[in-house]
């Protein structure tokens, strides 16, 4: 991997590293909002939350925009939607306790005991 690259997915790693800004972006899917309601939702004090938004926007994850006198705040849905699907995908199938994702011999054990569990009718 060229060098610029990594430190380009490093950075993008690291700006999502964070329960809250994953939080943010989570809630920007369903479409643009205003820090009030980032704030709210949250339950967090504006700096903090203005805190979490600034890695965010300098990553180009997500774009702020003018509204009169407030910011709205909007996800880079082109960059992000494909991203928290893989996670998603990622949790589903490996991290199935939604704790620590499974080794492969964990997922293994997990996938024979739920076809054993699976009852299966034959048709006649």
């Amino acid at each position: 991997m060229k060098n610029s690259v990594n430190k380009t997915c490093c950075r993008i790693f690291l700006a999502l590293a964070n329960p809250t800004r994953l939080a943010i972006a989570e809630m920007l899917r369903d479409g643009p909002k205003k820090l009030i309601e980032l704030e709210r939702a949250l339950k967090q004090e504006q700096s903090m939350v203005s805190h979490n938004l600034r890695p965010l926007i300098k990553c180009s994850l997500v774009f702020a925009k003018r509204d009169g006198k407030e910011q709205v705040y909007y996800l880079n849905s082109e960059i992000m939607e494909p991203l928290l699907q893989i996670c998603n995908r990622h949790a589903s199938k490996y991290c199935p306790t939604g704790q620590k994702c499974l080794t492969d011999k964990q997922l293994a054990d997990l996938r024979k005991k739920q076809a054993a569990s699976t009852l299966y009718i034959a048709h006649e």
